[in-house]
This record gives structure tokens, sequence and C-alpha cells, in this order.
């Protein structure tokens, strides 16, 4: 155009009322923007509640070299929703001004318990009991019945015990299912201690509440369970799947417990 006309390009694009854009090479894209699309379509599909961020861990797993900001452009190009941000709270304290939060400081050290209700299609109710490793994230177990009581949890937690060993802390809320005298002595005889929150005070028991909330908004609140083998056996899946592939915010994006593979020449020989 300056060659043209003699003017530069600034004014003669002022003059005609044309952004200086329109006179560039227009952008060509990258060769795997497309399958990159395919992709991420394919991760907001599966993973209904998944945001961009967690998508671009995933998809760096599965081997492609993207940073969030790329997946994030194609996030609001192809209109994916992305959840709201959850807004930062303070610290919580007690009236008389002391923290009883317990901070897991290495695994095995505090297991947080709660309790999530639902129904089957045939309206009969459900309940599971979620039980976390706060410091690695992991759910250790979710157990699912039509009615879960005292002895259930000491089950549960007997199982537990069996695999992984008793923990210093076994947080909970001060529902009767936890509070019940023969669950506080057999955590007593096992040589662990009891951290039940205050009444009404469930941010004491964040984990396990965060957890909760997550198992409700990305698998309970989107399936209809026909059975309770059914419920038993989608809730299974959702934990392992939880644990070993979904990229957790608080471990730098990466899985609780990933599935480790050992390649067959590095495994060790019997003699």
């Amino acid at each position: 155009m300056r060659q043209t006309l003699g003017i530069s390009e600034r004014r003669a694009c002022r003059v005609l009322g044309r952004h200086r854009s329109t006179q560039r090479k227009p952008p060509q894209g990258r060769e795997d923007e497309a399958r990159l699309t395919a992709d991420v379509i394919e991760l907001a599909r599966e993973h209904g509640r998944c945001g961009c961020r967690r998508a671009a861990a995933l998809l760096r797993r599965a081997g492609w070299q993207v940073n969030h900001e790329r997946v994030a452009r194609i996030w609001r190009r192809e209109g994916l929703k992305v959840p709201h941000k959850q807004k930062k709270r303070g610290r919580l304290w007690l009236n008389d001004g002391s923290c009883v939060r317990l901070k897991p400081g290495q695994p095995n050290h505090v297991r947080s318990c709660g309790f999530v209700q639902d129904r089957t299609s045939d309206g009969r109710a459900c309940r599971t009991l979620s039980i976390l490793d706060g410091h690695a994230r992991e759910a250790l177990m979710i157990r699912v019945g039509r009615r879960l009581n005292s002895t259930d949890v000491v089950d549960a937690l007997t199982d537990l015990f069996i695999q992984r060993g008793p923990p210093r802390f076994i947080r909970s809320d001060s529902g009767p299912e936890f509070t019940a005298q023969k669950v506080r002595d057999w955590i007593e005889l096992v040589g662990s201690k009891t951290a039940c929150i205050e009444p009404g005070s469930p941010w004491e028991n964040g984990h396990c509440e965060s957890f909760n909330a997550r198992f409700r908004d990305e698998l309970l609140n989107g399936e209809v369970f026909c059975s309770l083998r059914e419920a038993q056996i989608l809730i299974e899946r959702w934990r392992k799947h939880c644990n070993m592939d979904r990229p957790h915010s608080a471990l730098g994006y990466r899985a609780p417990a990933p599935e480790v593979f050992i390649p067959v020449d590095r495994r060790p020989t019997m003699h």
C-alpha cells in the first residue's frame, strides 16, 4: 500500500477506516490444531465439570506438549463452559480465638470420614461412607450401602487398618455413627485418636467436605443408579479414576495415586 499510494500504511488505514491487521498475512494456525480441539472437546464431554487447567494437565499426561493458555483459547472458542472459580475464604476461628484445624503433615497422619446421601431409581435411599488420606488427597475407600451405621464404620476402618496400618488421627463430624462408644473404644484400642469437629463446623473437616462436593457434582448428580450393585460398581470406578487419573490442584495438577508401570526389562529377576 505504501508503494502504491506513496503514504504510510497507518495513514491509509485511518483514512479508509480499516484496521491495520487487515493488511497482514492471515494466520495459518498450527497443523495439530484440529486434533487438539477434538481432544479438548472429548475431555469436556467425558468430564463435564473439568476446567481448562485440568484439561491441560490431562492432555499433557496423554502426550501433548501444550500449556493451559492454549487450551483456554480453544475452550473459549468452542463455547465450552468453565466452572466458576470458588472465592477464597479466610481462616475460620472459634469464638474463643483458637483454631481446631488439624493439618496433615505426612501420609497416614490424618484420615477424614464423611457420609453422602443419595437414592437409586426406585426411590430407595443409599448411603456412602468416604474415607480419605488428608495428606495425599487419596480416596482410600467409598463404602456403599442402604444403611450404614457405627458397625459399618468399624468394619470399613478395620479393612483399611489391615491394608495400611492405623493413622494417628481419624477426623469426622459429630454424627452418632462416629461418636458411638464402640467406635471410640475400637479406635483407641488400635492406637489412634479421634478428632471430631465441632457441631455445625464442616470447614474443620475441609478435605472430606471438598471431596464429597466433587463426588456429588461429578458423579451423583449425573448418574441414575438402577440398583445398589450398579451404584457400588460405578462409584468404585469413579474412585479409582479420582486417585489414578484426575489431576489435583493441591498436588500441582498430579493425581493422588497414579498407576505405575514397570518395564519388563527392569523388573527384578527371581533367583
